[in-house]
This record gives C-alpha cells, structure tokens and sequence, in this order.
C-alpha cells in the first residue's frame, strides 16, 4: 500500500466523499486544512507523523495572523485552529483504519475553547424584521410586490421551520403546500422533518401564484426593479450570500443594529421552542444536530426559569 502522504490524503479525501457522503464544501476544506499541514511540517510518510511534529505544528498555528485579523493583530482564533486539528484527527482514524501505522488520532485533544455566545435579538426587533419587508413595497407596482412576498417568505419560513441557509437554497417550488410537514435533507445528507406555520404557508403560496417564470428554485434573484433576473451560470436560484444580504437589508429596515443573519433565525427558532417548554431532544431532532452537545448551546434560555423554581420549591417550610 501507498505510504506517500499527499497520495494517502486524496484517497483519504475520495473516501470522506463517497463513503461517508459528506458535502463537497466538507471535502474541500479537510483538502485546506491537510495541505497546509502537510507544507507546513514537510512529513512525508505516516511514520513522520508524531507528538513533536503535531505539537511544533499547533505553535504555529497558534502564531498565524491571517485574514481579517491582519489589521488588529489578532492570531488565529481556538476555534479555527480545532478546524485543523479536526481534519488531522479524522485523516489519522483513516490511517489506522488502512491499518497503516501513524500516531494514534486519540492522541490530539482539541483546544479549549470560549464557550459559544448567541446573538439574539428581543421579540420586539423579531416583530419589526419579521414586518419589515412592507417598507420594501409598493402597492403601486406589481413587481416590486413580488419582492415583499419572497423576502417576506423567506423571513416567515426561517422564523417557523429553523432551516440552515444552505437548507432553504435548495427547496424547490413544487414545495408541498397541502401540509404542515416538510422533509429536509441536511448535513450528511440526513433527512429529518420541519414544520411550517399557517401564516408561512399562506405567505408562500401568495408568492408562488405570483411568479411568472418556470424555474425549479423556491427563491429566485430579482432585479433593482422586482423582476426576475438570471444568474450568469443560468440559475435563477437564490444563493447563500443572496438571503444574508436580504435578511441584513430587512434588519437595516426594522432599525436593527445587532448583526442579524439567516443563522440568527435559526437560534431564535430554537430559543423560542426552549422558553415555551419544548424539551432538548426535540429541538435537537428539528435543527438537525448529530450531537446533542451542539444543542446544548441553547439551555442559557431556560435559566430564566431557574429563580422561580427555587422560590416555588426551596425551603418551602
């Protein structure tokens, strides 16, 4: 068998595509991280690859000014830098899969890291975004309502199902509006359930009945003046960029100033199940988490309800 390293990672990487049917931007950035890490520590073989090696490797990561932190000086973040660790680790469980001898992938721990803060906004700033797509309008022009109606849409159904950006990109318009259930196929290519709201579902089919154009997408680029407009490569498809534009113009409307983005949607999505009594494995199942801790980020909202607890049921004597 090949004991060359950069043969070794494309097969490592035509197996995290095609057996374990990860996403080619997954692919993609396990290539990023490895080759870098390969350039970095010249190792040629497997054998090369050791606790010295790995721990020369994380210093320098942990030195790299890059990006937007070039300007504050700022080195690369705890988070970023598991990025790399992460993909070292799965190449490394590949290797002693192949039963090729290399350091043992148990043997990297991942950086501690802050723990993850939410930007949320309050229920009256979702009520003014979730509105805002009305100063966009004109009830004068027919075309400029199409807008309202998809960003409106867009908003609505972000808000009701908890969707990833990605998630809603690729819906399409034969979307079964007749029920509240709709199947998505996520990270992994898992399928799970989501559910529409009343009001999402009637915004969206006011949407659809107003389209005139034959494209597959749900969402579809409009131009200045509200008319459909083709993509260079002849998709009319929204892309991800596309809908965090929108949602940052709607926030820029409601007055918003926090940084409001499709994912933000998503956590408020989640929260407003949490605070109302949904329990942690629910919202895990209709987010899509694999992993339950990925959930947990969420539990801060219940706290709120920690004080009345302890004064309804502590020392009641």
């Amino acid at each position: 068998m090949a004991q060359d390293l950069e043969q070794l990672k494309r097969q490592f990487l035509e197996y995290v595509e095609i057996e374990k049917g990860r996403a080619l931007n997954t692919v993609e950035n396990y290539n990023h991280y490895l080759s870098v890490f390969l350039k970095q520590t010249k190792a040629q073989k497997p054998s090369d690859i050791n606790d010295t090696m790995m721990r020369e490797f994380r210093l320098w990561l942990n030195r790299q000014v890059t990006g937007k932190n070039v300007k504050t000086g700022d080195t690369m973040s705890k988070k970023t830098q598991n990025y790399y660790l992460i993909a070292i680790r799965a190449f490394l469980k590949y290797l002693a899969r192949q039963e090729i001898k290399s350091m043992p992938s148990e043997r990297i721990e991942l950086a501690k890291t802050s723990e993850r803060s939410l930007d949320l906004i309050t229920n009256a700033e979702l009520h003014r975004l979730l509105e805002a797509p009305k100063s966009f309008d004109s009830t004068q022009d027919k075309d400029n309502h199409l807008k309202y109606l998809r960003d409106k849409a867009i908003l609505e159904l972000l808000f009701s199902t908890g969707l990833r950006v990605s998630e809603l990109c690729s819906l399409t318009r034969d979307i079964d509006l007749t029920t509240d259930e709709l199947s998505i196929r996520g990270k992994g290519s898992k399928v799970r359930v989501v559910f529409i709201s009343d009001y999402a579902k009637k915004i969206l089919k006011e949407y659809l009945s107003k389209r005139k154009d034959m494209d597959d997408a749900l969402f579809v680029q409009l131009s200045q003046n509200g008319k459909v407009t083709k993509e260079r490569k002849g998709s009319l498809a929204l892309t991800k960029r596309s809908v965090e534009r929108i949602v940052k113009q709607c926030a820029v409307k409601a007055g918003i100033s926090k940084k409001v983005t499709p994912h933000t949607m998503r956590h408020l999505f989640a929260t407003d199940l949490l605070s109302n009594g949904a329990d942690l494995r629910s919202v895990q199942a209709l987010l899509g988490h694999a992993n339950i801790g990925t959930t947990q980020i969420y539990t801060h909202v219940t706290d709120r309800h920690l004080r009345d607890i302890h004064k309804k049921f502590h020392n009641r004597k």
